[in-house]
């Protein structure tokens, strides 16, 4: 009975942890950035179009995580990701980024 009940308390203590991490790239694009960046939506560049990131890309990740946070022309900041970490953002705006050479 003893091992079950520390078993049960752990499983449980670990549950927040496994729910916390972080999304991969894919997946937050997948998710959150997909609607605008696949259609063009707002004038967002779109994914697979290395001539609309091309311009982007010289610009260096940090400084497109930094605009994406804050939003940009017709992109709320952080798009429709609230709840993106900045790592998250970041892993988004890489796999566009290679997905768009």
């Amino acid at each position: 009975m003893k091992k079950t009940m520390i078993l049960a308390v752990t499983a449980m203590l670990m549950t927040p942890v496994a729910a916390m991490a972080e999304r991969d790239g894919a997946t937050v694009y997948n998710t959150k950035c997909m609607a605008c960046h696949m259609t063009g939506a707002a004038g967002a560049p779109i994914v697979g179009k290395a001539d609309q990131w091309a311009p982007r890309a010289a610009k260096g990740i940090d400084a497109l995580v930094a605009t994406a946070t804050s939003g940009i022309n017709g992109m709320p900041p952080k798009g429709t990701c609230m709840d993106c970490t900045d790592g998250e953002m970041k892993a988004a705006i890489q796999h566009m980024l290679d997905n768009s050479k």
